[in-house]
């Protein structure tokens, strides 16, 4: 371990207690996303702690989503930065907070966004704050904290790829996996919102004069599916349908919600052409298909986090715990950093899980630890 890394693992050693309350109090703060006023709340917490340590804090404002925290500790020598990163949206309505605050049992906390990804935010702020004490790197030291990441970053990725091209690494504080691992691939995801339009009729009197939107959706949507193929990493969901207007009216209209994810880049344009090809199908009569494209979340391939991997395992080894690499089929920001050839690890943060769900909870005992191997690894990269 250099000697700057030991520095800043011995600072964080004592502020189990602090990072715990800093969590308490972001989590204990509505932050759903598109609620902009929380999630800047949330942001303002965190950018208090930074700027009272001198880190320079910068506020990219935006009034539908809420703003981009940019923390900047300059580089003894300049280079390439290295980003730290953390989205600061929940899935939770407001009024979460209010029916279930921040709690603990023992070294468990629960709370809305505890573990995704409040805990991991702690994570970031305090490894700032270590290496800043320890007498910082040598090359820039970034924390880009976005707003949007669970909608599927439509302000954030712009923001994160200009920062992030040309980085020397980026760090992504989303939770620990449940079994202690880190993430070091993680699939790309696409939704389409699907329309197929038809020809209302009578069901009793004229039923021939119709052609049924919701019949061909239903055509399309066994069609879709069967594109799922497990070996490759593809898969294929339609997780929302509506259409039609009575029971007794040929619908003329139908609409369908498709998720998509795959492994890798190279993937994407082979699945979509496919998918197209099976909408533009007439499987009725008469009827017709349409898709608008949603937000898309770039894969995060193993190639570019491995050399940052085989550091993170030897850093927590000098920390004392044991860790692994894992592949998830979730989609993370770290996804974009990758695809832009930037060497990424993510699920950093604190041990966790049952994110998304009112039995989200994190391991308190792993704050300190997640925070000393990401600071050493960090640290590590300056020698």
């Amino acid at each position: 371990m250099t000697p700057l890394a030991q520095r800043a693992s011995d600072w964080l050693a004592s502020r189990r207690d602090e990072m715990e309350d800093t969590l308490r109090r972001i989590v204990d703060i509505d932050s759903g996303s598109r609620d902009a006023a929380g999630i800047d709340a949330v942001g303002e917490a965190m950018a208090a702690l930074l700027e009272a340590d001198g880190i320079a804090v910068t506020r990219i404002p935006n009034d539908v989503y809420g703003g981009v925290l940019k923390a900047e500790i300059p580089g003894r020598t300049g280079g390439a930065p290295v980003l730290v990163m953390g989205h600061r949206d929940t899935v939770y309505p407001k009024g979460t907070v209010a029916a279930r605050p921040f709690s603990r049992d023992g070294d468990t906390a629960f709370g809305p966004g505890v573990a995704d990804m409040k805990g991991g935010l702690v994570v970031d702020v305090f490894v700032l704050r270590a290496l800043k004490a320890a007498g910082g790197t040598g090359f820039p030291l970034i924390g880009l904290f976005t707003a949007d990441e669970e909608i599927g970053s439509p302000s954030g990725r712009a923001v994160i790829e200009q920062v992030a091209r040309g980085a020397r690494a980026a760090f992504n504080a989303e939770p620990g996996r449940a079994s202690g691992n880190v993430v070091t691939a993680r699939k790309g995801g696409l939704t389409l919102d699907i329309t197929v339009t038809g020809r209302a009729a009578h069901s009793g009197v004229n039923h021939a004069d119709g052609a049924s939107a919701i019949g061909a959706l239903a055509a399309k949507i066994t069609a879709l599916h069967a594109l799922t193929d497990y070996p490759s990493g593809i898969t294929t969901n339609v997780g929302v349908i509506r259409g039609g207007r009575t029971h007794n009216t040929v619908a003329d209209h139908a609409e369908a919600a498709l998720d998509i994810r795959f492994r890798s880049v190279d993937q994407l344009d082979g699945i979509l052409a496919r998918i197209e090809a099976i909408l533009a199908a007439e499987d009725v009569p008469g009827t017709s298909a349409s898709y608008q494209r949603g937000h898309l979340f770039m894969p995060l391939e193993e190639r570019h986090s491995a050399e940052l991997f085989a550091r993170y395992q030897t850093a927590a080894t000098e920390i004392g715990f044991a860790v692994d690499g894992e592949f998830t089929g979730g989609c993370a920001d770290s996804g974009f950093t990758g695809a832009l050839g930037v060497p990424s690890l993510c699920g950093l943060g604190p041990v966790g899980g049952a994110a998304h769900t009112e039995r989200e909870w994190c391991r308190l005992d792993t704050l300190v630890p997640r925070a000393q191997a990401l600071a050493v690894t960090i640290a590590d990269l300056d020698a």
